[in-house]
């Protein structure tokens, strides 16, 4: 880029972004002279990523912890187990990720290393591998196998690559970052497309006893370079970690956050494909981008958040646990907690010491999934009829499509959207969806059903996001409305369900 086109970057954006903005970019700089206004409209137009909304619209992702750990009962390693300890005598992947598939999840994300530093890959960085193992007479490869079996049931696949390796010798000098950018560098250019890497914040002690400064900025560029369309969680710039391990999300999820570290440099290309540094802040409060919050940041981003638990006590394989699978109903319970609080809902399934997906996990994932499809079968918004006196679109509501979207006529920030189901219904479920490509806006929100001629209120809530699920007390109506109360500009919403469930589960 030469000096002219940078300086042509800079007043463009200067102007885009510092007044009024109305441009759409998953960042937005917040300036010392900025009124309410302004902020709010930069606010709503933050807007994520390609790669962003992608992984938004799985909804569910499997998290598949397997390694040496398996095979020594353990949660974390050492680094010193020896590789013919690993051994599984009747590994199937295409299991695995057919298990997943009918389970509903779109993505799988697989241990490649944990932090005993022990490769599901014949990495040539090291001797502790699979190359060492027994298991198919060293000629083994586990991320392969899982990468290929991704892509014959159509999943997408990621992978998690531990920063802490307890058996890298390197570990905890400046040579370790360059022994860490081989691995990635092996697992972003032999397997095919990869969606998403994970990275963990653990970081202790080395074979040497030093801790590691890992060079995140470095490893961002190298994925960015390799794999540009890989989202980076939860240590990354493009997806945050909820705060839990419980699979429970916030009442209040703002996709949109306020960061004191945003890079200037991204004005040059005015795209966030050049975004490689983590979004520095308090990511874990239960509000972090109310109007309150983002009134005083120095600048605005998208960065969503990702909520994962196992669905057994531990994260990786004991047979001790057999019977301590979470049940479906806890599972819908999580559901509604975590995707219907517009998060991203990450479900680890640890394979057992043979190699495969224990039965007492796939009996759990099979009815959680038949819950779900009961649940939401019949939508009695699709028949229904929509009005509102300042509305667009209001035809557009149920129509299974979450790119398109009602909105208002002139700038109104708040509106009622009644709902007409033609005839009385039991009506105990809520999905609200907004189009998140055009930002994250409502603020408040309040639904009302017409009980014995009085309108009561049956659900409320703040933000609702990509996805917003409410259950509550079952009402016999006929008639509803949707109260949009508060709405950063025009609300742009995506989406209306109305379910009724016998049984309730919250």
């Amino acid at each position: 880029m030469t000096k002219l086109h940078k300086i042509f970057f800079a007043l463009f954006f200067c102007h885009a972004s510092g007044y009024g903005q109305t441009i759409e970019a998953n960042y937005a700089f917040i300036h010392s002279d900025d009124d309410s206004l302004t902020i709010i409209k930069k606010a709503a137009n933050v807007v994520p990523a390609a790669r962003q909304l992608r992984w938004q619209q799985l909804e569910l992702i499997a998290f598949f912890h397997f390694g040496m750990n398996t095979f020594t009962d353990r949660e974390w390693g050492t680094g010193k187990e020896d590789p013919s300890i690993f051994n599984p005598t009747s590994l199937d992947a295409r299991q695995w990720v057919q298990v997943a598939k009918n389970a509903g999840f779109k993505q799988i994300i697989f241990t490649a290393k944990h932090h005993d530093g022990f490769c599901l890959w014949p990495s040539k960085t090291t001797s502790h591998s699979v190359a060492s193992s027994p298991w198919k007479k060293g000629l083994g490869d586990v991320v392969k196998e899982v990468a290929a079996a991704c892509k014959e049931f159509g999943l997408g696949f990621g992978i998690y690559l531990s920063p802490w390796d307890m058996n890298a010798a390197v570990y905890g000098t400046d040579e370790y970052n360059d022994f860490f950018v081989t691995q990635l560098t092996e697992l972003l250019t032999n397997y095919g497309r990869i969606d998403e890497v994970w990275f963990d914040g653990a970081n202790g002690e080395g074979p040497n006893g030093k801790k590691q400064v890992y060079d995140f900025n470095r490893w961002y560029a190298v994925i960015r370079k390799l794999q540009p369309d890989a989202t980076i969680a939860i240590m990354g710039p493009d997806v945050r970690w909820v705060g839990t391990e419980t699979g429970y999300g916030r009442d209040q999820e703002w996709s949109v956050v306020p960061i004191d570290n945003l890079n200037p440099s991204i004005t040059e290309t005015n795209s966030q494909q050049t975004v490689t540094f983590k979004p520095a802040g308090d990511m874990r409060s239960d509000d972090l981008g109310s109007r309150q919050k983002i009134m005083h940041a120095k600048g605005l981003v998208w960065y969503p958040a990702e909520t994962d638990v196992s669905i057994r006590p531990g994260w990786f394989y004991h047979a001790e646990e057999d019977d301590k699978v979470k049940s479906p109903e806890k599972l819908l319970d999580i559901y509604f907690n975590s995707v219907g609080k517009n998060s991203v809902l990450l479900v680890n399934i640890p394979p057992d010491k043979k190699g495969m997906i224990h039965d007492s996990d796939i009996s759990t994932l099979m009815k959680w999934k038949a819950l779900r499809d009961e649940m939401f079968k019949n939508n009695l918004a699709k028949s229904a009829t929509f009005s509102s006196n300042n509305g667009i679109n209001t035809n557009l509501l149920a129509d299974e499509n979450s790119t398109t979207y009602f909105t208002t006529k002139n700038k109104y920030e708040a509106t009622v959207i009644d709902i007409d189901l033609k005839i009385p219904q039991l009506v105990n479920v809520v999905l609200l969806q907004e189009d998140i490509s055009k930002g994250q806006r409502i603020e408040q929100f309040e639904v009302e059903a017409l009980v014995n001629k009085k309108w009561r209120k049956i659900a409320a809530g703040s933000t609702v996001g990509y996805k917003r699920l409410i259950q509550f007390d079952t009402v016999h109506t006929k008639k509803l409305r949707l109260k949009i109360i508060a709405s950063r500009l025009n609300p742009q919403f995506s989406e209306i369900g109305i379910f009724y469930t016998k049984k309730q589960y919250k």
